[in-house]
């Protein structure tokens, strides 16, 4: 069964609809990460506000705090959260595996104990699928292994196989027909084996496919070679969501590679640290040249923030920490990842995507400040706590 309608193909770049219970989402499209059912520092009407179509939450958490089968009882997460919009879940799988210590894995699912409490749990590809069932999710993702890197070529065999297997289990445990599930293609950074686990995702027809385990730490030209192994071969009629991903560069090279979905916590952290995204990249708002700056983060930008307050204003908010500035701050940050996606869209339905590609390449410069942190939401080496 087809799950995205594409309208539009330039080069690899797709344009495209994918039509979920709570609405249609728009692709290429990023979502804002909502790990506890919620975007940090924003409100659902905020982001509906913005055009945001789909949020991303995590199971994990969810099932840990404040439990799957409560937000089941409160109607499920769109009324628990006041969300009307689509949501994903991530399984939470890397979030049990970087419990390094903490967990234990089977083949019949993983033991680990809560990084909240203490507690001792135990998640099997069955429970994954149905606490996400019970959450609500219109979009469930299978539980998989994503291996660190670097790992060694048995180690990451051996996960691509425990991962094919789980996935098997998820589409069988599935039991609502009214959400999608994707399997996620695993293999670390061996060819093969990301070939082998993306043939046997295949065979079991899911409703969308993702390409997990990056942006782990490996360099950059890694992670695409990954990308580009795997992508083509995907299901044109099905989503392509590359998980983690990403700065803007990432996401316009993703869109121009035939990704249809991206996450990632970039834009909500970099706001809560002061960095703010503009069209030509990243400027620190602590930074003393602001104090007496009037005008706005992006002249172009039509954000709340930018059409309301300065520089000088902004700066004065963060270094006094009021909680106002993560607000505003956050607001401007994903309004200017929606926009992005909203030009990638239009450029692909216009034909003009390798222009506007090469333009933006010309353009962005990345900003001021160095990465501090390899970011994958919730594939950043620690526990996700939100975006």
């Amino acid at each position: 069964m087809n799950t995205i309608a594409l309208l539009k193909q330039e080069g690899h770049a797709r344009l495209g609809i994918v039509r979920t219970g709570h609405g249609e989402i728009e692709t290429p499209v990023f979502m804002p990460v909502g790990t506890q059912g919620i975007v940090k520092a924003t409100s659902p009407r905020d982001l509906k506000n913005m055009g945001i179509k789909v949020i991303l939450a995590n199971a994990y958490h969810l099932y840990l705090r404040p439990g799957d089968h409560l937000v089941r009882e409160m109607g499920g997460i769109h009324r628990f959260a006041g969300w009307d919009g689509a949501v994903l879940t991530d399984s939470g799988g890397y979030q049990v595996f970087s419990l390094g210590v903490l967990r234990e894995i089977r083949e019949d699912g993983v033991l680990f104990q809560s990084h909240i409490d203490g507690s001792r749990h135990f998640l099997s590809p069955e429970k994954v699928v149905e606490v996400q069932e019970n959450i609500g999710a219109d979009i469930c993702m299978c539980f998989d292994e994503c291996a660190p890197y670097p790992s060694s070529y048995e180690y990451t065999s051996n996960s691509v196989d425990l991962t094919s297997r789980w996935a098997e289990r998820c589409k069988n445990a599935k039991k609502n027909d009214g959400t999608m599930l994707f399997g996620i293609v695993q293999g670390g950074f061996y060819r093969d084996l990301r070939l082998k686990s993306a043939e046997e995702l295949i065979k079991m027809d899911f409703d969308g496919y993702a390409v997990g385990g990056l942006s782990v730490g490996e360099p950059k030209s890694i992670m695409w070679e990954m990308v580009d192994t795997v992508v083509d071969m995907l299901p044109k009629d099905k989503p392509r969501y590359l998980m983690g991903l990403g700065f803007p560069e990432d996401i316009v090279e993703g869109a121009r590679k035939g990704i249809d979905m991206f996450d990632c916590v970039i834009p909500t952290r970099h706001a809560r640290n002061g960095s703010l995204f503009t069209r030509n990249g990243r400027i620190n708002i602590k930074h003393a040249k602001y104090v007496k700056d009037e005008s706005p983060i992006d002249e172009q930008c039509q954000c709340y923030t930018c059409r309301t307050f300065s520089r000088a204003y902004l700066r004065h908010l963060f270094v006094s920490h009021e909680i106002s500035s993560y607000y505003l701050n956050t607001i401007h940050n994903i309004f200017f990842y929606n926009n992005l996606m909203q030009t990638i869209r239009e450029a692909i339905r216009e034909g003009s995507f390798e222009t506007f590609y090469e333009a933006f390449k010309g353009e962005w410069k990345g900003g001021e400040l160095q990465d501090e942190y390899s970011i994958r939401d919730g594939h950043s080496g620690s526990i996700r706590t939100g975006g």
